[in-house]
């Protein structure tokens, strides 16, 4: 088919597509939507000044001009029959879940046009707008997507094949995985909001009747199944797809998008945050943040309470109850249970994305009420795990972000690992202005304190901030210009974790009204006034709800952390515990104006340089330590110094480890199963296999002796052999060995079954009539040297 068929399909196909449109009746519109109460000022209008958020958003900027769109779009015109203009990048882009980072990258280039102004970018977003229309008509259907299928006989396919089979009602939804594609819905999710963004801050229209297409090809794969097919379908994780809906029917007010995102609710995640149920605990973070998200542009659109319920529990548990100190959730992405967050300082925990999404619906529920309290979690999250997420050296970006002691954070590589903090991170590094300033008829609020310039159009106002908060605490914001002398509110927001604020108006100290966490100045202003906002940054002891006996110390907004030295090092030292009656006496300052401290007297085993945790970007860090006051020191000294080596011995010689029940880790390992599935118990994910079936998972091995160990809960019953490569390694057998708690047993593993090999295949097999019971993770390590305790 030639080119010119291929765009004339594609304008027959779009202006099909929009037909009727403008004979959409007014029974469409809700008359009783809310109003948002305030909105944040266009990306347009903002510009940055030199501050880390700057250096972020320059290193972004960098790394986005040498990316090449041709790469992104490797599968799309592969899987429509053209042929590709360059090869695919690597990591997730290799794998079903392939297009993905396409939506990204176009979000990400359209964020940075709006920040920047840079033409390159907005060029580039209408290239790749430009291939998806000729992609979709070559397709002729509305269908455009980079996903593949991996078929049962390990044949990777184009993903449009499980369409057919899903509409016949063959649907094998298991949470990452749909009929064989790793997340389809999530990966046009993130499509979607590409087009829109560069709509909206491109002024591209044409990404509309692309949008447009693609929905009638989804709408007639959902018209094919019944309400209980559906939520099927929806236990595979899908993004914000009602998002992506509810988003398309604002935009061009067709009822049918609406009618689509509101069937596409997900009633086993959202019904319990309706009744205002915390039933978190073990579910996939990311995966359900942005439901959440879509409950909430509904709840815009139609003013149904319960969506606002939902997005306001959900927000108001995941932030005081699930969020560890950076303002990241999640232990190797699950949620757990409420209140544990001292259980589970890992190396796994904060995935980027999770984040991500937290910010936006922040920014959502604050648009309803603006209280200064929802841009506290915003500013905490924004300066302490954002920042550290993107290694301003490289313009990489890390998936987790670990607080266990003594972690390194990994980076990703400009063309080989792709994965969704990847692209998640190109776009909350392009947008580092989006949320300083917001207004409302006749207030400007200002919310966070990053240098930087802005417009306020409404008033014909410039305005500049800045600062060097928060290292020190002074904001001083100017009027640079003013159309004509006007009266209006100034509003500036004291975070909560202030005990005092001072403000003064053209060098003099005033008073202002206090109004929801914001001081407000209510006056006629002219060009040339300033105002200065001075809080005070001291330390402050952060406990864990949980454990008041496990802290972390914090300065302003800014997480401190113990400096443990380069990741180019091993940590090997003992985790890092605080002693003292007064432990904030045992802090003095080494460079205040860098938030640089140290410990006098009461950090052990030795004493601690304390800096900012995000900038420990190739530095090892503890962030969470055992408080202890004298007395109970003394006391647990022993006790504590065996176990933290134990631990640390453990890890050193750790070689692999599997956590069975989670999608993730049983995805990385080729995780395959029958009669067999995942659960939770007591707040630990694991698997079992029951007669007549198996479980069975690639673990990498190292040269010399090891040893296997599994965890199981005491009340369990078992009966099943280990295999390695189809050779036994052990008959497990249980029958309430140690009742009432979890327990750990090791199994010597003969090199003889490891020898040559980087990897190997574990499988558990029950016997006959018997279980496994439930399986808690297995661990490989490597034995410890004779005469010394395993």
């Amino acid at each position: 088919m030639s080119l010119s068929a291929h765009t004339r399909r594609q304008f027959l196909y779009a202006s099909a597509a929009f037909t009727g449109l403008s004979a959409v009746s007014a029974s469409a519109a809700f008359s009783q939507k809310p109003a948002a109460s305030v909105s944040a000022l266009p990306l347009s209008d903002v510009r940055l000044l030199p501050s880390p958020f700057k250096t972020a958003l320059d290193v972004n900027e960098t790394y986005l001009l040498t990316l090449d769109p041709d790469r992104f779009l490797h599968n799309f015109r592969k899987g429509a029959g053209l042929k590709p203009k360059a090869e695919a990048y690597g990591g997730w882009e290799q794998d079903t879940i392939a297009g993905h980072s396409l939506g990204h990258y176009l979000s990400a280039i359209s964020l940075m046009y709006a920040q920047t102004g840079n033409p390159v970018l907005k060029q580039r977003a209408g290239y790749v707008i430009d291939e998806l229309a000729l992609i979709q008509g070559a397709q002729g259907d509305g269908y455009v997507a980079g996903f593949l299928r991996k078929r049962k006989d390990g044949t990777v396919v184009d993903g449009k094949e499980i369409f057919p089979e899903i509409m016949a009602g063959d649907i094998r939804s298991a949470g990452f995985d749909l009929n064989g594609c790793w997340v389809p819905f999530y990966n046009w999710h993130k499509l979607y909001s590409g087009l829109f963004d560069a709509q909206s801050l491109c002024g591209y229209d044409k990404a509309i009747p692309v949008a447009v297409g693609l929905s009638i090809y989804i709408d007639k794969v959902f018209a094919a199944l019944n309400d209980q097919q559906v939520q099927t379908v929806l236990d595979c994780e899908h993004g914000g797809i009602n998002d992506s809906f509810a988003e398309l029917y604002q935009r061009t007010q067709d009822p049918r998008w609406l009618k689509l995102s509101q069937r596409l609710y997900h009633h086993r995640v959202m019904d319990p945050m309706v009744a205002r149920e915390d039933k978190l605990a073990n579910i996939h973070s990311n995966t359900n943040i942005p439901k959440v998200l879509g409950v909430a542009r509904l709840y815009d659109i139609t003013g149904e309470a319960d969506y606002r319920t939902a997005a306001d529990f959900f927000w108001e548990r995941v932030t005081g109850h699930h969020s560890y100190v950076i303002g990241g959730n999640g232990d190797r992405e699950y949620f757990f249970a409420a209140d544990t967050i001292s259980k589970h300082i890992t190396e796994a925990t904060c995935e980027h994305c999770a984040t991500y999404n937290m910010m936006k619906l922040t920014r959502d529920l604050y648009r309803w009420s603006p209280d200064a309290r929802y841009f506290d979690y915003f500013e905490r999250a924004h300066f302490n795990h954002i920042l550290a997420q993107q290694n301003p050296k490289t313009g990489m970006f890390s998936y987790m972000t670990p607080l266990f002691t003594g972690a390194a954070r990994g980076f990703s590589d400009p063309v080989d690992n792709w994965t969704c903090c990847h692209g998640s991170g190109m776009e909350s590094h392009a947008k580092h202005a989006e949320s300083i300033y917001w207004q409302k008829a006749d207030t400007l609020l200002v919310n966070l304190y990053i240098p930087s310039t802005a417009k306020w159009a409404a008033k014909g106002a410039a305005v500049r901030l800045d600062t060097g908060y928060p290292f020190d605490g002074e904001a001083r914001l100017s009027l640079t210009s003013l159309r004509r002398p006007s009266r209006f509110k100034v509003a500036l927001r004291v975070p909560g974790w202030a005990k005092t604020a001072t403000l003064t108006l053209n060098g003099k100290r005033i008073d202002a009204t206090r109004d929801g966490g914001y001081l407000v100045i209510d006056r006629v202003w002219q060009a040339g006034d300033r105002i200065a906002l001075s809080l005070p940054l001291d330390l402050r002891v952060e406990p864990t709800g949980d454990n008041p006996g496990v802290v972390a110390i914090l300065r302003g907004p800014l997480v401190l952390a113990a400096d443990l030295g380069s990741v180019e090092d091993d940590y090997k030292a003992t985790d890092p515990a605080l002693v003292g009656n007064d432990l904030l006496a045992g802090f003095t300052p080494v460079a205040a104006e860098k938030a640089h401290y140290k410990t006098v007297g009461i950090g052990r085993p030795s004493q601690l340089q304390f800096v900012p945790f995000y900038s420990q970007w190739e530095r090892r860090s503890a962030v969470y330590f055992k408080a202890f006051n004298e007395a109970d020191w003394k006391i647990e000294e022993t006790a504590f110094l065996a176990e933290q080596e134990r631990q640390r011995d453990l890890a050193a010689r750790s070689v692999d480890v599997m956590h069975l029940g989670e999608m993730q880790a049983e995805r990385d390992h080729n995780l395959e199963s029958e009669i067999s599935w995942p659960g939770t118990y007591r707040g630990r994910n694991g698997r079992d296999a029951r007669s007549g079936g198996f479980m069975s998972f690639t673990m990498k091995v190292k040269p010399g002796p090891l040893v296997m160990q599994a965890s199981y809960w005491g009340d369990d019953k078992c009966d099943f052999d280990i295999l390695i490569d189809g050779q036994t390694l052990t008959t497990v057998s249980h029958k309430s060995p140690k009742p009432g708690e979890f327990f750990d047993e090791q199994y010597p593993v003969p090199e003889a079954l490891t020898q040559g090999k980087t990897s190997v295949t574990v499988k558990l097999v029950p016997h006959e009539g018997r279980s496994t019971a439930m399986v808690f993770g297995v661990l490989l390590f490597t034995a410890a040297p004779a005469g010394t305790p395993a």
